[in-house]
């Protein structure tokens, strides 16, 4: 399996960088610089089997579980967290509004069935919040949690997701749990931890993609 792997910074590159048939692209941090770095290597280097979202995340407390520092998430979905409209009466997403996003449901982007599928067990399946503040306080973290049912939050999956849709590709968000969310000061870091994780995972990822 011929893949893109698209990293926010170079240390989440460097953890992965020994994967078979894969190209490793660092985009930057946040969904806009994750659109652009999959959608040019999409175009310069494509076609792909697979594309990757890899990285951290923050752990979010209120999704379906609360995931310990360290645990491996397979997005079941990418979910944007901040496209839509806010009103007294609550959220709305982009396609209550009328102006849908992709050909996805509301704000959801999808991971690959066929990706689930050969990545099942590597981690555990969750939604994962694509937002473009991170949670420093005790009511933004429960906020993101309450709107998109997302078990952890970074700043690019949905992007990726949604980027290699257009092109056709199945694409998948994988995150490793390097934090807690809520209020800043009481957050718990374990950054270098979550980095070894991530690289380890690499040997067991690469004999599922390329079948052995």
């Amino acid at each position: 399996m011929n893949s893109l792997v698209v990293c926010a910074v170079p240390r989440e590159a460097e953890a992965v960088r020994g994967l078979s048939n894969c190209k490793v692209v660092v985009s930057g941090v946040g969904r806009t610089n994750a659109a652009i770095a999959t959608t040019r290597a999409l175009l310069q280097d494509g076609p792909y089997d697979a594309v990757f979202s890899m990285g951290i995340a923050g752990s979010l407390a209120g999704g379906g579980f609360t995931p310990d520092i360290g645990d491996v998430i397979v997005a079941s979905e990418s979910v944007y967290h901040e496209e839509g409209l806010v009103t007294s009466k609550g959220f709305s997403d982009t396609s209550e509004m009328g102006f849908p996003l992709g050909s996805f449901p509301g704000n959801r982007v999808p991971g690959s069935p066929h990706l689930l599928e050969i990545l099942e067990g590597l981690g555990r399946p969750g939604p994962v919040a694509t937002v473009a503040t991170c949670s420093g306080t005790n009511v933004a973290s429960a906020e993101v949690a309450h709107r998109t049912g997302a078990v952890a939050e970074a700043m690019e999956g949905a992007a990726v997701l949604h980027a290699a849709s257009v092109f056709g590709c199945p694409a998948l968000e994988l995150r490793v749990i390097s934090n807690t969310t809520g209020d800043r000061e009481n957050q718990v870091w374990r950054l270098d931890d979550a980095l070894s994780i991530l690289a380890d995972l690499v040997p067991g990822l690469d004999a599922r993609l390329q079948g052995r």
